[in-house]
C-alpha cells in the first residue's frame, strides 16, 4: 500500500498486506483497543499507521472523526497545482467511511484552491457522506465567498439533535423551521456567513441547551435577539457591521466578547453575573471606569480596546472590588496615560495589568522636552499588583509618570515590562524566523522609549523587582541607520 502526498492511504489500500513489513508482528490486543489507539492519532499519522500496520487498516476506514484540512494535508497537496487531486483524495477518504456513522467532520478548503472552485461542486455530496444522525461535531471553512448555501436539509431531524458543536465560515446559511429541535447544541459559531436575524432567532430558539456563541463578521444580522438560555455562558459578537441592536434574556451569561460600532446598543440579562469582558470600542475607557463598577460588580477580567479615547479616566469612588486582570489598549493625542491611575486606585483585588498604547501620527510631549515637574499621585497605593507590561513604551511625558505611579506605589509589585516594540513574536520564537515588521518611525520611537525606561524608569526600580525592557530586534531591524 502506498501513501500519497497528503499522507492517506492510496486507492490500492485494499490489500494492505502487500506493504506490509517483512517480520513484522503486531501485538495481539483486542480490536477495540486498537480502534481507541488509532482515534487518538492525529489524522496523518493514522492514515499512514494504517499503511504501514495492518491492525490499524480497519480502524481507518472507521475513523469518527474526519479532519480535512490544510493542517492535515500539510504542504505536500500544494504541489498538484490544481484542486483535482484534492477532490480526488477527499472523495477517497469519504468513500471508505461512508456509512460508519462519523462523529466529527471538519472540512477546511485550502487557500492555494481560492480561485477554483470546483470543490464546492462536490461539497454536497461529500457532506451527504459525513453528515448523518449520530454526528456531534461539523466545521465548515471555506476560505473566500463562493456563495456557496449550506443544504439545511441536511441537519433535519435526528441529525439536528445529536449535533453539539456547529461552526461555518463563508456561506450561506437559511435554517428554517423544517429542521426541528437542536437539543444537544451548545456551542455556535458563525464567521462571515450570511444569515438574516430572524433565521437566527429560530436557530437559538430551538437550541435550549447552548452555551458559547460566536458571531464574526455576520453582516446581515440587523438585531440579535437571545432568548432565556440557561446555560448559555458565553457571548462574542465581533464586528457585525449591520448590527444596532443586542438583546439578551440568558440569565447566566458570564464572559462577554464585543467588537464594532459603539453606537450598538448592548442590553444584557443579570449583568451581575458577568465576570470577564472584553469591549473593542471607541471612547469606552471613559464609560467602563464611571459605569461598569455598578452594572458589572463581580468583574474579575476586563479588557477594553479604545483606538480613540476623547476624554481622560475620572477619579471616581466607584470600585472593581473583585477585578483581577486589567488589559487596556488606548489611544488619542489628547488622553492623559497617567489618569490611567483610577483604574488601578479603583481596584484593590488587581494582579496583572497589561497596557498597550496605539501608535499616532503626531508626537506627544516627550519626556526629555520637560521632565522637571514630573506629577506624581500622593496616596495611592496598591498591595496585589504583582505583574505590569507596558507594550509600545515610548518617550511620552504621561506615560513615564503612569510608570513611575505604579513603582511607588504598588507595594507587591514582581515583575514590570516595558516594550517598545508592537509586543508580536520575536525572531527568536517566531516561526518565520523574523520580528514582525516595523516602521521606520515606530523604530525611532521605539528606541527613545528605551533611553527612558534606562534614564527616568530603572533608578526607581526596587530590588526586589524583575525589570524588562524590550527592544527592537537588531538582526532584524537595522536601528543605527535611523539615528
Amino acid at each position: 500500500m502506498e501513501v500519497d502526498g497528503t499522507g492517506t492511504p492510496c486507492e490500492q489500500d485494499g490489500n494492505p498486506s502487500d506493504s506490509q513489513v517483512q517480520g513484522y508482528s503486531e501485538p495481539n490486543l483486542p480490536e477495540d483497543i486498537w480502534y481507541h489507539m488509532h482515534s487518538l492519532m492525529p489524522m496523518q499519522d493514522a492514515a499512514q499507521f494504517a499503511c504501514v500496520a495492518r491492525a490499524f487498516v480497519c480502524s481507518w476506514r472507521c475513523r469518527p472523526c474526519l479532519d480535512l484540512s490544510e493542517q492535515t494535508f500539510g504542504n505536500g497537496y500544494r504541489k498538484y497545482g490544481s484542486a483535482r487531486d484534492f477532490n480526488r483524495k477527499v472523495d477517497h477518504i469519504l468513500k471508505n467511511h461512508s456509512g460508519i456513522g462519523v462523529k466529527a467532520f471538519k472540512f477546511n478548503v485550502p487557500p492555494v484552491y481560492d480561485e477554483d472552485s470546483v470543490h464546492l461542486d462536490r461539497l454536497d455530496s461529500w457532506l451527504q457522506i459525513a453528515v448523518k444522525p449520530g454526528i456531534k461535531e461539523l466545521r465548515l471553512i471555506l476560505t473566500a465567498d463562493k456563495k456557496y448555501n449550506f443544504p439545511c436539509s441536511l441537519l433535519s431531524g435526528e441529525t439536528g439533535a445529536t449535533l453539539q458543536y456547529l461552526s461555518l465560515a463563508f456561506c450561506h446559511f437559511h435554517p428554517t423551521v423544517k429542521l426541528g429541535c437542536f437539543r444537544s447544541l451548545t456551542k455556535l459559531q458563525l464567521s462571515m456567513v450570511h444569515i438574516t436575524a430572524s433565521e437566527l432567532g429560530w436557530l437559538l430558539s430551538n437550541s435550549l441547551a447552548l452555551e458559547l456563541l460566536k458571531l464574526r463578521n455576520c453582516n446581515n444580522i440587523n438585531c440579535l435577539k437571545i432568548p432565556c438560555l440557561q446555560r448559555l455562558s458565553y457571548l462574542e459578537v465581533i464586528c457585525c457591521t449591520g448590527l444596532k441592536e443586542i438583546e439578551s434574556k440568558a440569565p447566566n451569561i458570564s464572559s462577554v466578547w464585543v467588537a464594532g460600532d459603539p453606537h450598538v446598543q448592548l442590553s444584557l440579562e443579570n449583568t451581575c453575573h458577568i465576570k470577564t469582558l472584553n469591549m473593542d470600542c471607541s471612547n469606552f475607557a471613559f464609560y467602563a471606569r464611571t459605569n461598569l463598577p455598578s452594572i458589572m460588580p463581580n468583574l474579575e477580567a476586563l479588557s477594553v480596546r479604545s483606538y480613540t479615547e476623547m476624554v481622560n479616566t475620572p477619579m471616581v469612588p466607584s470600585k472593581f472590588l473583585h477585578l483581577k486582570s486589567l488589559s487596556i489598549a488606548v489611544g488619542g493625542l489628547t488622553f492623559d496615560f497617567l489618569s490611567l491611575a483610577s483604574f488601578l486606585d479603583a481596584s484593590p483585588s488587581l494582579q496583572t495589568f497589561i497596557l498597550e498604547i496605539f501608535r499616532e501620527f503626531k508626537e506627544r510631549v516627550s519626556v526629555f522636552e520637560d521632565h522637571s515637574d514630573m506629577r506624581i499621585m500622593p496616596g495611592h497605593h496598591h498591595s496585589k499588583l504583582k505583574h505590569v507590561k507596558i507594550i509600545k513604551f515610548s518617550a511620552a511625558k504621561s506615560l513615564a509618570e503612569l510608570t513611575c505611579h505604579i513603582l511607588e506605589s504598588a507595594t507587591s509589585l514582581e515583575c514590570l515590562t516595558l516594550d517598545t516594540t508592537h509586543g508580536m513574536p520575536r525572531c527568536s520564537v517566531n516561526r518565520t524566523g523574523k520580528c514582525s515588521f516595523m516602521l521606520k518611525e515606530a523604530v525611532v520611537e521605539a528606541q527613545k522609549g528605551v533611553l527612558v525606561a534606562q534614564a527616568f524608569i530603572k533608578p526607581k526600580v526596587p530590588p526586589t523587582v524583575e525589570f524588562n525592557v524590550l527592544e527592537p530586534c537588531t538582526w532584524c531591524h537595522d536601528v543605527g541607520s535611523y539615528f
